[in-house]
């Protein structure tokens, strides 16, 4: 997913990429082909999808000059960030590998109408010319077992899914999936933003951010509901705080942050509270030990899947807000980081090992 436009996507997908260095591969991301959507799709295709969506963001209650600003962001992101992933605008399809591994993130969520993704055989591993195909921490997203079946597309993911040498997964739903499709247990690893050590290793983030007093809106554009908005706001103004909105433009929002996936990271460390209703603004949360809380929702595109099962993973479900009249008491409370911690560096050595017994088939 290193061309879908999110900071989410490009973190996992860098993460990923370093983890494999240190192991001595030489890694290349591979391109897939986005096939026909299950789902009509929303907002039409291509260039027209992607225009709906930026300018979606001028209905909304922010600032004029902020709108812009998220508008601006998402012209210019391949061009600024895919540079560091190592990317361009050559698409690299069916490459000769050794390995091949498809993930992180929402690989296997083919019960959708996003047109940049869909129904896409290769991401399940077809027309590959790779000696071994692997995934790593894949999910389904909000895809269920109930949909596969409901779109008769259940069996077709079965044969797909029996020709990869190991499937790994990140959340409860889809392994439940694969296993009740294959009936073989697959690997649970965490996403790469939590295997790659971001904070102890990596030296593009930036040590100091000249802004304070400020806590963070992570979210897509609009996600947030009016009332949602004002406890945000009214939280903001009790602690003479600025709201930043990263990812996406909300109606409370006084400035929009744009700027580099690493910044953002380093926006994170120096932000006094996090609200987000997002897997990784979840994750960049818990990595830079934030006081933090994580809408979930049902409706539209739900996240409860992946979302309740990252912390549930993390033990810190606790940080789920279920009424927003809570979201002051909540953001108030400080918590131990403790246990999370060494949930996560036990994983980290998970994930080594998992890759190390396929890349010492190459040595």
């Amino acid at each position: 997913m290193q061309r879908i436009a999110n900071y989410g996507s490009f973190l996992q997908a860098y993460g990923l990429k370093q983890i494999l260095k240190e192991l001595g591969c030489d890694v290349q991301f591979v391109d897939y082909h986005p096939g026909e959507t299950l789902i009509p799709p929303n907002g039409g295709r291509g260039a027209r999808r992607k225009i709906a969506k930026a300018f979606e963001s001028l209905k909304y209650s922010a600032p004029l000059k902020e709108k812009i600003r998220f508008i601006n962001y998402k012209k210019n992101y391949a061009s600024n960030y895919y540079p560091h992933l190592g990317i361009d605008n050559e698409y690299n399809y069916s490459p000769e590998l050794d390995l091949l591994v498809i993930g992180s993130d929402e690989v296997f969520n083919c019960v959708q109408d996003n047109t940049n993704v869909g129904f896409s055989p290769e991401l399940f591993g077809q027309n590959s010319n790779a000696k071994h195909i692997i995934s790593y921490a894949a999910s389904f997203g909000n895809t269920t077992l109930d949909k596969l079946k409901k779109y008769d597309v259940d069996q077709k993911v079965v044969e797909w899914l029996k020709d990869f040498d190991a499937v790994s997964v990140r959340d409860k739903n889809s392994g439940q999936i694969v296993e009740t499709l294959t009936g073989k247990t697959p690997e649970y690893h965490l996403d790469p933003v939590l295997a790659y050590d971001y904070i102890g290793k990596c030296n593009e983030i930036p040590t100091n951010i000249d802004e304070k007093d400020y806590m963070i809106l992570y979210g897509y554009s609009g996600r947030f509901s009016k009332e949602e908005c004002k406890y945000i706001r009214a939280y903001a103004n009790k602690h003479k705080l600025k709201v930043f909105c990263i990812g996406g433009v909300q109606g409370v929002c006084d400035k929009f942050i744009d700027c580099d996936p690493f910044k953002v990271i380093a926006y994170f460390k120096n932000a006094k509270c996090v609200v987000t209703d997002t897997f990784h603004g979840t994750i960049l949360s818990v990595i830079t030990q934030r006081r933090f809380v994580s809408f979930v929702r049902e409706k539209g595109y739900g996240n409860t899947e992946k979302l309740v099962d990252l912390l549930e993973r993390l033990k810190l479900r606790h940080r789920v807000l279920q009424n927003i009249d809570q979201l002051s008491s909540f953001l108030t409370k400080c918590f131990d980081y403790s246990y999370a911690d060494t949930i996560i560096e036990s994983e980290r050595i998970h994930t080594k090992s998992y890759f190390e017994n396929w890349v010492k088939k190459y040595d």
